[in-house]
């Protein structure tokens, strides 16, 4: 079978409403989409389950479709793959990588290991099938403090790829776990001195940030937690305003769910008005029509690479029902 490098650029007729497109091919080829919060408004209304990345696993884990699109980034589609080897998984564009995927090469965190021999190796869910199969349980901003506490004060770790995110567990849990040097494009560039005047103007907003953020950012945080976690607690806070440290793409969701609340995306460190994460936006309605439509391009993996990275994975999802998240 033919794997593509990006995704398959053929024409469509405009005239044609892709929404109802969608959701007859999915119908007629038994097929779900799985869409992350940040991807574009669009798609999150045409998909069949919207989450975070522990919530994605969760549900790539138990479907009966027969066909998984995911409209995410690559880890995420692999992660499903992994969970369901014998079903057909698509991605509407190969090319939307993850800018902290990138920022930990297979070869050199397996040099890294090797230096921590007597250390266990948590690894959070943005990162490859390689690093993955590398590791012994893959955690996510949702259940990474529960799963570090769950192992004794003296168990040496090593954290990767997010140096935020693990520098934030590591605050918040008393441990030390070595770093492995990696960022996310999105969370690294978010301006303090923007966000203290945002705030100057805005004095009744709650700022709420991603771990994935810096630790200068997370400062000035009223609530900081997984991407699910700031959709839950504007929802449930009484404030009125919120300046989101995250993708904007979940103010989407935040919004229907909380229509009388304002909603204002945090600026980043540079001339653009928006965050919005790069690879996350490839994805398109039309493309997802292409992808179902002609199934492809089709993510596909060696058996012996999903097998190994299958095991921390499942851990995971243990644990995280164990903890009941």
């Amino acid at each position: 079978m033919l794997l593509y490098k990006g995704y398959l650029d053929i024409e469509v007729d405009p005239s044609l409403d892709l929404f109802e497109e969608i959701n007859y091919l999915k119908k007629e080829k038994n097929a779900v989409i799985l869409a992350h919060y940040y991807q574009d408004a669009d798609i999150q209304d045409i998909a069949d389950y919207i989450g975070d990345s522990l919530g994605l696993a969760q549900e790539a884990q138990k479907t009966k479709a027969d066909i998984i699109l995911f409209a995410g980034v690559h880890f995420m589609a692999e992660t499903a793959k992994i969970l369901n080897p014998a079903k057909k998984v698509l991605i509407p564009d190969l090319k939307a990588g993850c800018s902290l995927a990138d920022s930990c090469p297979p070869e050199a965190f397996a040099a890294f290991k090797a230096k921590h021999p007597d250390h266990i190796v948590l690894t959070y869910i943005n990162c490859t099938a390689d690093i993955k199969a590398l590791s012994d349980v893959i955690v996510t901003s949702t259940n990474a403090v529960q799963i570090v506490e769950s192992f004794a004060k003296d168990q040496k770790i090593i954290f990767a790829p997010d140096k935020n995110l693990g520098a934030y567990i590591n605050k918040k849990t008393g441990r030390n776990m070595v770093l492995w040097n990696g960022t996310c494009m999105v969370h690294e560039i978010f301006s303090l001195e923007k966000l203290v005047k945002l705030k100057t103007i805005n004095p009744n907003a709650k700022i709420i940030a991603h771990p994935e953020c810096e630790e200068k950012i997370l400062a000035n945080a009223d609530f900081i937690g997984s991407t699910t976690a700031l959709l839950n607690y504007t929802k449930k806070n009484e404030g009125k305003e919120f300046i989101v440290l995250t993708e904007p793409g979940i103010i989407h969701q935040m919004q229907k769910a909380s229509s009388d609340k304002i909603f204002i995306p945090a600026p980043p460190n540079n001339n653009c008005a928006c965050n919005d994460c790069p690879h996350m936006k490839l994805n398109t309605l039309k493309k997802i029509y292409i992808a179902l439509k002609h199934e492809q391009p089709e993510l596909l993996m060696e058996k012996a690479l999903l097998e190994k990275a299958k095991l921390p994975i499942v851990k995971m999802l243990e644990l995280s029902t164990k903890f009941g998240l």
